[in-house]
């Protein structure tokens, strides 16, 4: 018994330790190397013409303010379309939409989720590039010329902006836990984007070739991901531009992120499933090795393992080897805030790195959840919208 203990208590503590960590100090000793340079942007009388595509179902208390922001940014207003599509929406949404003429609305009384809109709606792109974006976020003023300017180079398919988490001095544990999350998430974005690829853009902020666009089913729950890497399988590289960003409110509580998390975790296996080419690397080389240890492993063996880690650790410790009982109070420790950052959830508080080991434990938890949903078939494209915090407090 101590034997399979000890070997499960390594690997799990190598795989989980690898992609939480490992992969990030790799990518970026690798990015250092390859020292890939960015396109500066194009004078504006050499910018393509660009559809800015805004899915909106029932977004009434923010799609004025949406489309003033979208007015505003800094690009030609001859070279860029505005469509907003709001299928389904049973609020004011489309009224408000249509108060404005250089705004194109496409609007059906159905509701059959957003693939399904975006795919209606992608059919009337003529621009060669188009760019995807929520309807709840605002744009930084250069963003969709910071985007555009990649275009310059032809091996690249699709460029990912970066999600931006509203940030406070004070906060709760979902908008310290997913603001932390996502500015590693976006250095670990950036340093693919260096080596080689993107792998998987964020529907809060990204564009493809319009050429390129491939119909996702439409019972897909992350297109987004899944559309950007069919395009990189299709030998495109997809480029990330921190200088675009969609700045967006955190979840209003962990239970409007558990809804999220299981939600994206659902879709994670379904999208693996659909992208198992992906994982032989005499075929795609990097993009493989990424795909695997950015995503793969953090979708499957790493949330897997930490029980694993546990247990196995409770059983060495429990021999008395003095090491074993060191890393068991290190790993109950954390697991022990983990338990007070539940019960202090909903607290305002500064120091927020307090509530990384909880929401560490609910993301990884939340895959858990999200294995149930999809081998059962419960997840549906029309979820139940998580809640936003406001910018208030």
């Amino acid at each position: 018994m101590v034997s399979s203990a000890l070997w499960i208590f390594w690997t799990g503590l190598f795989v989980v330790g690898f992609t939480y960590v490992g992969y990030g100090v790799i990518i970026y000793i690798l990015s250092v190397v390859r020292n890939r340079s960015t396109l500066p942007p194009q004078p504006d009388e050499n910018v393509p013409e660009v559809t800015l595509l805004i899915a909106a179902y029932n977004e009434e208390l923010y799609i004025e303010h949406k489309i003033q922001n979208t007015l505003a940014l800094n690009y030609p207003p001859d070279r860029l379309q505005v469509f907003v599509v709001t299928d389904g929406s049973t609020d004011r949404t489309p009224e408000l939409v249509g108060q404005h003429r250089s705004v194109k609305l496409f609007h059906e009384p159905g509701r059959k989720g957003k693939i399904h809109a975006v795919n209606r709606v992608m059919k009337f792109v003529s621009t060669p590039i188009v760019i995807f974006c929520d309807a709840n976020t605002d744009l930084n003023a250069d963003a969709i010329k910071n985007i555009v300017r990649h275009y310059q180079d032809p091996s690249i398919g699709g460029v990912a902006g970066e999600k931006r988490i509203f940030s406070k001095e004070k906060d709760n544990a979902s908008g310290a836990g997913e603001g932390l999350y996502w500015k590693y998430e976006s250095f670990l974005k950036r340093k693919d984007a260096e080596v080689y690829s993107v792998v998987g853009a964020a529907g809060e902020l990204f564009s493809v070739r319009t050429e390129l666009y491939e119909e996702p089913d439409e019972n897909m729950i992350i297109e987004d991901f899944y559309l950007s890497l069919r395009i990189t399988a299709k030998g495109y590289r997809f480029a990330y531009e921190p200088d675009a960003f969609a700045i967006e409110t955190a979840s209003a509580s962990v239970r409007e992120e558990w809804k999220r998390k299981v939600r994206i975790s659902a879709g994670a296996f379904q999208a693996m499933l659909k992208l198992t080419d992906l994982l032989n690397p005499f075929r795609y080389g990097i993009l493989s090795f990424q795909y695997v240890c950015h995503r793969v492993f953090r979708w499957t063996i790493a949330p897997l393992f930490l029980p694993l880690i546990l247990l196995s650790n409770i059983i060495l410790a429990w021999e008395g080897l003095p090491f074993y009982r060191l890393i068991l109070a290190l790993q109950l420790s954390f697991y022990g805030l983990a338990a007070l950052g539940y019960l202090l959830r909903d607290k305002k508080i500064s120091i927020k790195g307090f509530f990384v080991p909880y929401y560490f434990t609910v993301m990884n938890l939340s895959v858990y959840a999200g294995f149930i949903r999809f081998t059962k078939g419960q997840q549906s494209v029309l979820w139940d919208k998580a809640q936003r915090a406001t910018q208030a407090g």
